[in-house]
């Protein structure tokens, strides 16, 4: 039975989780989702939210990208990475993907209960346009986005590469269909000048 635990963890902790310094990818990640489950008892109360249905639509490419992103998936197929960055390549990446997730983490608390996972919207909701909201209007997708990709190309290999861009991809399309809600549910005349003003997702470009 110990053999069989030890195969188990051994595979749990495998593929590009095994070797240093992509395993600090790994434990940058573990300790981003541990905390943020954690931060999710945090918010208010919901008033009005897309249906189940309709989130499939970013749900299924962020969960098959999750799927591939993952190194037990390059661990089945046996991959190798198609380059090596070396540590110091690494690393700078590593502080890429920290960079990205420290901006999720300051619009988070930012954001504060007016936070949900889904589409939402909280009771007495408003466009809030201070801090990252001020720099894009999405920043919780526009750091997420950046540490995947950092993490993707730092790894190597193909299904990592595929998983982070099928992420970014269901965070954009997530990001559109919370923009029409969010100018429905909060009046096209406030968001709508908000979208005016502040890019979406990536920082500096004209607004869309």
């Amino acid at each position: 039975m110990s053999y069989d635990f030890g195969k188990l963890v051994s595979f749990a902790w495998g593929g590009w989780t095994t070797t240093w310094p992509t395993q600090l990818l790994a434990l940058i990640w573990l300790a981003w989702l541990a905390s943020w489950v954690g931060a999710s008892f945090w918010q208010g109360r919901t008033k009005k939210q897309v249906m189940t249905l309709d989130s499939s639509r970013y749900r299924l490419p962020i969960l098959l990208g999750g799927i591939l992103f993952t190194p037990w998936t390059a661990e089945v197929l046996g991959e190798k990475p198609l380059w090596v960055f070396g540590n110091t390549g690494v690393y700078l990446l590593a502080l890429v993907t920290l960079a990205g997730i420290s901006f999720t983490w300051w619009a988070r608390i930012h954001l504060g209960q007016f936070w949900s996972n889904a589409i939402t919207q909280k009771e007495d909701h408003r466009v809030v346009d201070t801090g990252p909201y001020g720099i894009v209007r999405h920043p919780i997708y526009t750091g997420l986005i950046t540490g995947m990709l950092a993490t993707g190309i730092a790894v190597g290999t193909v299904t990592a590469i595929l998983g982070s861009i099928l992420i970014s991809l269901g965070m954009w399309q997530k990001a559109r269909m919370e923009e029409v809600f969010l100018s429905r549910e909060l009046g096209a005349d406030a968001y709508g000048s908000y979208c005016r003003r502040i890019p979406m997702i990536i920082p500096f470009l004209p607004p869309r």
